[in-house]
Formats: C-alpha cells, structure tokens, sequence
C-alpha cells in the first residue's frame, strides 16, 4: 500500500477484520474514563461561534454556557460521537471526516464520571443548518455568538478549550489534577 502524507490534524480510520482484533480483556472498571465529545463550530468569516446555554433542568452547570458536547456510546468512536451529538442538540450536520481536533480535557472527576473524563474537542467549519434548539429540556437557546463575545458563564473545562482554540493556546488542559 503507498504511502500517502496526511495533514496533521487529519482523522484516518483504518478498516479492520475479526481476525485482525485482539481478543478482549476484562474492563479495567478501576481506570475506567469517560469519553465525551465535543464540536466548536466556528464559522471563519464572521468568526462566530455556535453555543447553547444548558436550561434549570439540566444535569449539571444550569443556567450556563457550553459548546455541544455529550458522552459516547459503548462501542462508537469518538468522531460519531461528535457528530452525532452535534446534531442531536444543535441540528447541525458535519461530516467526521472534516472534524479537526482542536482540544484535549482530561478531567480528574466529572458530574457522571468519577473516574474522570476524556473530552476530544474538535472543530468544524463546514456543516449544514441552522442552529437550533433540538434539546429545549436541556436547553435554554442554541446561537451563534461573536468570537470576541464568549459569555462568563460558561462551563470551565469547555471555555477553556474555546478560548485556547480562538488564541492558539496550549491544546491540552488538565482539570481537577492537583
């Protein structure tokens, strides 16, 4: 097979057959981290962002900003998870082949996790729709916001990992690690 160059950042999924996968072991339950997905979607030309504000009933962080994000299924790689809650809460349709990773969380505890978590962060600047509130229990509004606009109420972990995004910054963050 040739070798052919992949931009960095590029996601390639590599097909592979029931004899090709290693019999599996038995959970490390003790080591166990959840894996959480989230999309900043950032629209270059009017250099906007898409994000929701959680609603009063929302499991954690009511009343605050977020970029989409959720938890994946067993079984489902990280991209569909992705793109799957992207357009569950937002109505937004990307493609996982055009998700770029943008940022790593790695959370000592979490809400749902108290093993910790692992949060892929990517960003995509192509979809399709228009934002909408798909989740209106969850949600209080889904909307573009100005890049220079983020709110102050915004969940931590996230926030950070848009800012360092919009600025360049480090593409790694530690939460919760003392």
């Amino acid at each position: 097979m040739p070798n052919n160059p992949v931009d960095e950042g590029t996601i390639v999924a590599q097909p592979t057959t029931d004899a090709q996968q290693p019999k599996a072991l038995k959970p490390a339950l003790e080591s166990m981290t959840l894996l959480v997905a989230a999309v900043i979607v950032h629209d270059k030309a009017t250099d906007r962002v898409v994000l929701l504000q959680r609603s009063e009933n929302a499991k954690f962080a009511q009343g605050m900003w977020d970029l989409p994000v959720g938890k994946s299924e067993p079984g489902e790689p990280v991209t569909e998870t992705a793109v799957r809650e992207l357009y569950e809460e937002t109505g937004l349709t990307v493609k996982p082949e055009s998700l770029r990773i943008a940022h790593i969380i790695h959370g000592a505890w979490g809400v749902e996790a108290p093993n910790g978590f692992l949060t892929v962060v990517f960003a995509a600047e192509e979809w399709t729709g228009e934002p909408a509130n798909r989740e209106p229990r969850k949600h209080a509004q889904v909307r573009w916001v100005e890049a220079d606009s983020i709110p102050e109420e915004f969940v931590d972990t996230t926030a950070s990992a848009l800012r360092c995004y919009l600025t360049g910054g480090p593409q790694v963050s530690l939460d919760g690690w003392d």
